[in-house]
């Protein structure tokens, strides 16, 4: 499978459910090695992938942000992502530290928050507020919620900068209602897209053989790294 435009960035994403945007655990599972090498850097007005998930995350159905091993960023669609939410959930490690609280508590208040918004919020420099983003990220708390292109210069020239807010995953994908709570999710309705009425083993195993099926050479330790 090569990716050559956002078209078909997009297509893959929602054909395999879950993909790394970088190189990981699994030989040639992600964007980075689908991606023909004058796509992942390229120097036209297209500028490759980089550019291209600015139309995935604005096509409205594909969860973006660092929810895989290592704090790695990913694409998800809304099926897996919401399976990785009630396994991730369902782990120690996904309860919010004192910092972690604070964000999503403005962040539920206001219903998106910006990076600078965080430093401001905790008094800290950007790579603390990135660690911070990070953790939230892996533990399926918070979510990329919108990217913008920004234009600078004379000319308005896009060179591939862009500013993007986070949001709750509850509040970009959930019940109509939208309302975010932290520390859990809100009632579901019969229209929650987040709601996958099983146990966390069985999303872990839903998670896992979706994974197979597209990394069939893939060793189950390989797979369940990503996981992790």
């Amino acid at each position: 499978m090569k990716l050559v435009s956002p078209e078909s960035m997009l297509a893959a994403i929602r054909e395999i459910g879950l993909l790394p945007f970088f190189q990981g655990p699994v030989r040639g599972f992600s964007i980075q090695e689908m991606t023909p090498p004058e796509h992942w850097f390229d120097t036209s007005d297209d500028l490759g992938p980089w550019d291209w998930k600015v139309d995935v995350v604005q096509s409205g159905d594909i969860a973006y942000g660092k929810f895989i091993r290592g704090g790695k960023a990913a694409f998800a669609t809304v099926e897996c992502y919401a399976h990785l939410m009630n396994w991730r959930r369902s782990l120690p490690a996904s309860e919010p530290d004192e910092a972690g609280r604070k964000v999503l508590a403005l962040m539920n208040q206001q219903g998106t928050i910006a990076s600078k918004e965080i430093r401001a919020l905790l008094g800290v420099k950007k790579n603390v507020a990135d660690a911070v983003v990070t953790r939230l990220s892996w533990q399926t708390r918070l979510l990329v919620g919108d990217i913008q292109r920004v234009y600078r210069g004379p000319t308005l020239k896009y060179s591939g900068w862009q500013t993007c807010t986070f949001c709750a995953p509850e509040a970009l994908f959930g019940a109509e209602d939208g309302t975010p709570v932290f520390g859990g999710f809100s009632p579901f309705s019969a229209e929650n897209p987040l709601e996958v009425g099983c146990g966390p083993e069985e999303s872990r195993a839903f998670l896992l053989a979706k994974l197979r099926a597209a990394a069939p050479s893939a060793t189950e330790r390989e797979l369940s790294k990503i996981l992790e």
